[in-house]
C-alpha cells in the first residue's frame, strides 16, 4: 500500500515574503524530522501581482543566513483545484484566510487555518507582512514562521 503525503500549503498575499519563507522553513526542519514525515510543500498567494517571480530578495537573504534555500521557488497565485489538492491551507493572515474562505469551492477537503494558530505562544496571531519594513521585520518572519513550523511538525509526528 502506498502512503500519500500529507499535502500543506502556505498562503500570503504576493507569495514573495512570507508563504516561500514558510515553505522553506517547513521544508527545512521536516528535513530533519525523525522519524520523516511524507510531505508535499508549496506556497501561493492570494493576488498575482508577482506570479513566476523568485522570492523577495531580502526574504532569500534572511533563509541563507539560517541555511535555508528558497531561490528556486516561484510565485504563484492560489488556483481552484489547490482546495482538493491540498490536504491543509495555512494563511499567513487573517485577511488572506478571509480571502481563502471566500474562494473555497463548496467540495473543498482542505482545511483552513492560520499558520500561527501552531505558534500559541509567540505572541502573534499574524506573520506580519515585512515587504515595507527593515531587515530585522524579514528575521522576525523567520522566526515566527520557525515556531509555527516546529508546532505543526510536532503535531503531524503525533498523528504518524
Amino acid at each position: 500500500m502506498k502512503l500519500e503525503p500529507y499535502r500543506i500549503l502556505f498562503v500570503c498575499l504576493g507569495n514573495i515574503c512570507r508563504s516561500p519563507s514558510a515553505e522553506g522553513v517547513v521544508r527545512h526542519l521536516a528535513a530533519r524530522a525523525n522519524p520523516p514525515l511524507l510531505l508535499e510543500l508549496d506556497s501561493a498567494g492570494t493576488a498575482g501581482y508577482h506570479i513566476g517571480a523568485p522570492p523577495d530578495p531580502r526574504s532569500q537573504a534572511a533563509a541563507r543566513r539560517r541555511g535555508i534555500d528558497i531561490s528556486d521557488l516561484r510565485a504563484r497565485r492560489v488556483e481552484p483545484n489547490d482546495f482538493s489538492r491540498f490536504d491543509l491551507m495555512l494563511a499567513m493572515d487573517r485577511e488572506n484566510l478571509s480571502a481563502l474562505e471566500r474562494a473555497r469551492p463548496r467540495n473543498s477537503r482542505a482545511l483552513l487555518r492560520l499558520f500561527l494558530e501552531y505558534a500559541p505562544g509567540s505572541g502573534f496571531h499574524e506573520v506580519p507582512d515585512p515587504y515595507y519594513g527593515t531587515a530585522q521585520d524579514f528575521e522576525r518572519v523567520l522566526d515566527l514562521c520557525t515556531s509555527a513550523a516546529q508546532g505543526l511538525l510536532d503535531e503531524l509526528q503525533q498523528r504518524s
